[in-house]
């Protein structure tokens, strides 16, 4: 028999082993998080930068101008949003009428319309030479300035842009919750005598509250990020005063300091939606769902309910897609060419590396947050997450800033050491552009991710830890086969939004590199507004990919509701469904008498 020699410490207690404060998981998701949040914090260190002239010139002159209109926009939007998304929520959720199963998805196709896209094509339909005033002038005989005409280049057109492009923000968020509620506290609502309006009035819309704030914040913090629209209509908002001050007046730390006041903003609507969302809690007292019973409309209450939900499709998408359409097949020779082609190629690509690079980004955070679990990390992935809420303007000069720096600092460097020059190794680069994006839609992709873990069950981990598989092997080989469809979900979603990002590609991109939202704005300024269309209409059409998405998740959304099982209004409105149960897994045990008596 031999003695196997053995060091002292190879079977001391796990407890008793040297171990790192953070996991390898944990450092990863911090660095990460570090990194996506040096734009902000870039920004924000230029507060403390002692004001210059140029600062001084626009407080005296502009910065007042910059905060009223965009005060105006948020409150003229915000009412807009909540009068057309609310109510139509509460139509196609709750009401039966002609056209309802079409309206309950097509009234999210203005989500595929950038604001800037529908902010064209309306000027090209109202303007004075556009085809509505020609009709007036040709049907009255009336020349110029002697009709009135509300002027679409103004504060209050593009609030009604933006407005008819960011209600379903509210409408989806609104709907949603509306599927959700019990139908047993409607019921009660209805035996107590409340009828229709009175059970909006005091049930449901007490209930989706908190969802309701939580998309007119999402549509809020879109205003302030939008540039096309607020640009092309020559309204002065802190996202245009940030281009001016950076390319008119050359102050990179005045630029930086207007993005701090707009950033300020965008922190104060997150705020009083956590406000909003903590002073008033409401819950549902039922665990029980059922069918929700839709109160059938008859007579002009059905056709006002029709024309109602119309409205904001026609107007916000119909309309303005027929338009660019038209104007496309007019000007094929602009846009079936190689050029044109090109523009689709650095469009995608770009796109399709941003999704990539986010969603590989989200997996390791997500993940981490998953593995971890501790404080640190949890901290790290919000804090990785908040660029969403940041401005596409204010995340490039919070880029453009730290790379232009550093690629300053490097190349005199070279040049003094070895007399050769690296020029822009980061800044004016690629490399910046997908920064940005990654920065900016990271939180679309993490949001994604995490709710396809949070499908997982832990002792899938457990189990394949069983087997012998790290943490790393574990999600390669065990949890992305899971969430393939996941995954394929948040890739289009960012891809989608990098197609339809402005501007954060103006400033950012490459010289010479153009995509196809760049191109329809630079066409759009130089009032070559048909020859525009090919890029808007091709941004637009694979815009309406994820809405078609979209629309069939919340469709599926509402608990007790399976894949298959029909709606029984849709067949007769009139007749009370019947309690479908809760699916419960195999092998959990049921307690028949633990049902509350008020829920049968």
């Amino acid at each position: 028999m031999t003695a196997s020699a053995t060091s002292p410490g190879a079977h001391a207690p796990a407890s008793r082993r040297l171990r790192l404060p953070f996991s390898a998981w944990s450092m990863a998701a911090v660095v990460t998080a570090l990194v996506l949040a040096l734009p902000v914090l870039v920004i924000f260190g230029h507060v403390f930068i002692p004001a210059g002239e140029v600062w001084e010139h626009l407080r005296q002159t502009v910065l007042a101008d910059y905060v009223t209109n965009s005060l105006v926009l948020l409150v003229g939007v915000g009412i807009g949003v909540l009068l057309i998304g609310v109510p139509v929520a509460w139509l196609v959720s709750m009401c039966e009428f002609p056209g309802r199963s079409v309206f309950q998805w097509a009234l999210m196709l203005p989500l595929a319309m950038p604001a800037y896209i529908i902010a064209y094509t309306y000027t090209g339909i109202l303007d004075f030479s556009g085809p509505v005033q020609g009709l007036i002038r040709e049907l009255t005989g009336l020349g110029y300035g002697e009709y009135w005409f509300p002027e679409i280049r103004s504060l209050g057109g593009a609030m009604v842009m933006l407005l008819l492009v960011l209600y379903p923000y509210v409408y989806l968020l609104s709907r949603a919750a509306f599927l959700e509620q019990s139908v047993c506290v409607l019921e009660v609502s209805r035996t107590l005598g409340a009828g229709p309006w009175e059970g909006f009035r005091r049930v449901a819309l007490p209930l989706a509250r908190p969802a309701i704030i939580a998309g007119l914040t999402l549509a809020l913090m879109e205003v302030l990020a939008d540039y096309g629209t607020v640009a092309y209509f020559g309204v002065s908002t802190f996202t245009t005063g940030v281009f001016r001050t950076w390319y008119g007046l050359g102050d990179p730390a005045a630029a930086a300091q207007l993005s701090a006041v707009l950033l300020s903003f965008v922190f104060v609507l997150i705020l009083l939606e956590r406000w909003s969302r903590a002073k008033a809690r409401f819950h549902h007292t039922s665990r029980r769902y059922s069918t929700l019973p839709r109160y059938r409309l008859r007579g002009w209450k059905a056709a006002g309910a029709f024309f109602a939900c119309l409205l904001p499709i026609l107007l916000g998408f119909l309309i303005p897609t027929l338009q660019l359409g038209i104007w496309a097949v007019q000007t094929t020779d602009q846009w079936m060419n190689p050029r044109f082609a090109g523009l689709v190629f650095n469009t995608f690509w770009l796109a399709i590396a941003a999704a990539i690079i986010a969603v590989g980004l989200a997996l390791v955070l997500a993940y981490a947050q998953r593995m971890e679990g501790g404080r640190v990390t949890r901290v790290a992935v919000r804090i990785a997450g908040m660029g969403y809420a940041v401005p596409g303007t204010v995340i490039a000069i919070g880029i453009m800033i730290p790379f232009a720096a550093f690629d300053n600092a490097l190349d005199a460097f070279m040049r003094d050491t070895f007399g050769v020059s690296t020029g822009l190794l980061l800044s004016g680069t690629v490399f910046a552009l997908l920064f940005a994006y990654a920065v900016r839609f990271l939180a679309v992709s993490l949001q994604t991710v995490e709710a396809g873990l949070g499908k997982i069950q832990p002792s899938m981990d457990d189990a394949a830890r069983s087997l012998g598989l790290h943490p790393l092997k574990t999600l390669w080989q065990v949890h992305m086969p899971i969430m393939r469809g996941t995954l394929l979900t948040a890739l289009l979603l960012v891809f989608v939004d990098v197609l339809k990002e402005l501007p954060a590609t103006l400033i950012l991109r490459p010289f010479d590199f153009n995509t196809l939202a760049v191109r329809a704005f630079e066409l759009a300024g130089d009032e070559r507004l048909p020859e525009s269309s090919s890029a808007a209409l091709a941004i637009v059409l694979v815009g309406l990919v994820p809405v078609i998405l979209l629309s069939m998740t919340i469709g599926r959304s509402r608990p007790g509701q399976g894949a298959g099982q029909e709606d029984a209004t849709d067949e007769d409105p009139g007749r009370r469904p019947r309690s479908r149960p809760l699916a419960v897994p195999a092998g959990t045990a049921v307690n028949p008498s633990a049902d509350d008596p008020q829920d049968r």
